[in-house]
């Protein structure tokens, strides 16, 4: 099994998986840890992702949850550094469902992942608003217009009853027939938010980007 593979082999093999939530959502949020101005250190967001439960785990069990949750991560930044697509599925206008509940539950994982990092998103765009010619400063759009943007799309995504609801009928039938086409730009929208933390991130001073491959657990 490839790399790739290894938190859907833990989800499938250990039992210590289950104080963790569905797959797909642990992997939003995996991703919006990885896409983050400045990537907080593992002790800080694994919390996120374990809940409280009666099953007991021993010192190996948390060593190998935490070894594949940090491998994802590792994933996650090499996809990232590649350009490819972070997804962990693939997109299309005719999702069926299990494929729409794996998006909007990836999605909510993120979004629940960025609302716990908003405080370094801010910092990191305040200062950048101080200093805008450091590293060439940032593209000509406000970076709050830009996040505002992607978030407004993955929130309709994760969740399009709650978009279409209390919105005119016209105007709920229009989102609905456009959500297909919506879907389809998450892509390009996913890589602008990472762009965006990219470009920040030089305003932050002290980085985990020392967090580097060859750092972390294989």
């Amino acid at each position: 099994m490839s790399k790739a593979d290894g938190l859907k082999s833990f989800y499938q093999t250990y039992p210590e998986a289950q104080v963790l939530p569905p797959e797909m959502y642990t992997r939003g949020v995996i991703f919006s840890v990885a896409a983050a101005p400045e990537i907080p250190m593992p002790e800080t967001w694994m919390p996120w992702l374990v809940h409280s439960t009666s099953y007991s785990l021993t010192d190996d069990q948390v060593d190998n949850l935490a070894h594949h949750l940090m491998g994802n991560l590792r994933d996650v930044l090499h996809q990232m550094s590649e350009k490819k697509s972070c997804l962990p599925f693939t997109l299309s206008q005719t999702q069926k469902d299990n494929e729409k509940r794996e998006l909007q539950a990836w999605l909510k994982g993120l979004l629940t992942g960025h609302q716990q990092l908003e405080t370094i998103w801010q910092t990191a765009w305040e200062k950048a608003e101080k200093k805008p010619q450091l590293d060439g400063g940032l593209k000509n759009e406000a970076p709050d217009k830009r996040l505002r943007r992607c978030l407004k799309l993955f929130t309709t995504l994760a969740n399009p009853k709650a978009s279409l609801k209390g919105l005119e009928k016209a105007q709920a039938d229009k989102l609905e027939r456009s959500l297909p086409q919506l879907t389809l730009q998450l892509p390009g929208i996913l890589q602008d938010y990472i762009n965006l933390a990219g470009e920040l991130a030089p305003f932050l001073p002290q980085q985990f980007d020392s967090f580097e491959k060859k750092d972390m657990p294989r």
